[in-house]
């Protein structure tokens, strides 16, 4: 695949000609971490209230990524069984340790947890407490040379009611436990306000903690530095927008290629898209790693390690229901069962069973199957066929977040009728006896979603009114597939046959 022309589908960062352009992924992996052993780079993301949780990235260049596998099957407390929004995992750390993978991460009400792995695409280790307590958010682990082992942490406000400040603790070299209280390490709350999301590193006998400041939307790239561990460390702002276009440019992870060059990942605000991730180049100046250039993002730059054009690669999006497993591109609305989907029951279709819930919105269904926004602007079609059982069964394709909307099939006294639901308002569109239809949602650059649908061989007729695509909590917008109803009792199923992303029409 290569890119050409302003557009191409999904968004594809390598232009082909040993450069890339920003942001490497157009999608909301939120709060970027990295780590290479020999020449595989991997990814970590946060995943909030989504199941399967914590995202893992694999690339050979730090331009070309493909989604491997999740950390995290579901959120380890009972109450993720209900959509949590704005909870669960927040920022982890990846890391390679004593022959296996680390990741630490956080639920900002319970605690920070360590899951671990022999190879990022197997199986990781049930998540283990390390820590209980609210608020204590972002950790990163560390083994120094002489095997002792640490943990930085931040501070969430709204639950530890205190933030801007950056805490290090001794910790078991197994991961199990931290071991005391600790320092708190950097306070200036003038000066770096919101400090959160710190990273460690050690380079030339000094110890580094990367550390965002100034908020999501506005801030800013710091870096700590100290000789020793526990501080005092000094500071220095090594990336921010400046004359650029590029919000917020901080949190993410700083790492070395094969060769020796140092890159930065990190992520930018961009409203519904959620988070998206850019790639700097670094260089270090007084012992000080400068981001960018000159400490500002660059839109495009040659690419850290060169590879073929048969390496071009981006995270997987359409979905042919053909693969015995669900496709890693999936996420649901909460903590999901197995039995909430088939791709068995009828083969070359997702089957989504009809799930019962009880709370105010269908975006707070935990059974939305969803993916990220994957570029600007695109459309997604799908062939979606409705077997209920019960009055009030509804299945269809979604547009979710803060609020959401959706064209689907919902079974009426006397048939199947095709709906436009928003929340708050459900308005029916063909009132007959129907079971199956073709569902398209056009996302504009911006956000407008049209909703169409078709029946038979017959043209697309679209909805009159659009709908504004919006941000989630701490997630951009998604669009996905529902089956639920809140009306009886769930009975049916519904069978979807392909979910094809396509250029915008």
């Amino acid at each position: 695949m290569s890119a050409a022309g302003n557009y191409s589908f999904p968004w594809m960062p390598d232009q082909g000609d040993g450069t890339y352009r920003n942001p490497i992924l157009y999608a909301d992996y939120s709060d970027p971490d990295v780590v290479r052993v020999g020449d595989d780079f991997y990814l970590v993301a946060s995943s909030f209230n989504c199941t399967p949780g914590l995202p893992i990235l694999h690339s050979k260049d730090l331009v070309n990524w493909t989604l491997i596998n999740h950390a995290l099957k579901n959120l380890p407390d009972l109450r993720y069984a209900d959509v949590q929004a704005g909870c669960g995992v927040w920022a982890p750390a990846i890391r390679f340790h004593a022959g296996k993978y680390w990741i630490l991460f956080p639920t900002p009400d319970e605690g920070i947890y360590v899951t671990t792995a022999s190879h990022p695409g197997d199986e990781w280790s049930a998540p283990q407490l390390v820590q209980a307590g609210r608020g204590l958010i972002d950790p990163c682990p560390f083994w120094d040379d002489d095997g002792r082992a640490y943990l930085v942490h931040a501070y969430a406000g709204s639950r530890a009611g205190i933030k801007h400040r950056l805490r290090i603790c001794p910790m078991a070299p197994d991961g199990s436990k931290l071991l005391g209280e600790g320092k708190i390490v950097f306070h200036d709350p003038e000066n770096q306000p919101t400090l959160e999301g710190p990273k460690f590193l050690k380079r030339d006998g000094w110890y580094y903690l990367l550390a965002p400041a100034g908020g999501v939307q506005t801030g800013w790239q710091l870096a700590l530095r100290s000789k020793n561990i526990f501080g005092p460390y000094e500071a220095k702002v090594v990336l921010a927008q400046g004359t650029t276009d590029i919000n917020g440019p901080h949190q993410g992870g700083l790492v070395d290629t094969p060769a020796g060059g140092w890159w930065f990942l990190h992520f930018q605000d961009a409203g519904i898209y959620g988070r998206i991730v850019h790639l700097q180049p670094v260089q270090w100046q007084d012992g000080w790693p400068i981001m960018g250039r000159n400490g500002e993002p660059v839109p495009v730059f040659a690419k850290p390690v060169l590879t073929s054009p048969e390496a071009i690669a981006v995270p997987a999006t359409s979905d042919e229901f053909v693969s015995p497993k669900l496709g890693l591109q999936w996420q649901w609305n909460a903590n999901h069962q197995s039995d909430w989907y088939s791709l068995s029951a009828r083969p070359g279709w997702l089957r989504l069973a009809v799930q019962l819930f009880d709370q105010g919105s269908f975006t707070q269904a935990p059974n939305l199957l969803l993916q990220k926004f994957p570029a600007r602007a695109f459309r997604v079609e799908t062939r979606l066929e409705l077997a209920a059982r019960q009055p009030g069964e509804t299945a269809g394709l979604v547009v979710a977040g803060r609020a959401g909307a959706a064209i689907a099939l919902r079974r009426a006294t006397d048939g199947n009728q095709i709906i436009f639901l928003t929340d708050g308002l459900t308005l029916v569109v063909v009132g007959t006896d129907l079971s199956a239809v073709r569902l398209r949602v056009d996302v504009a650059d911006g956000g407008l979603c049209h909703f169409s649908y078709a029946l038979g061989a017959a043209g697309w007729n679209t909805l009159p009114e659009p709908f504004q695509a919006q941000a989630g909590v701490w997630i951009g917008a998604r669009v996905g597939l529902f089956a639920a109803t809140q009306q009886t009792s769930a009975a049916g199923h519904a069978d979807f046959k392909t979910f094809q992303f396509l250029p915008p029409g």
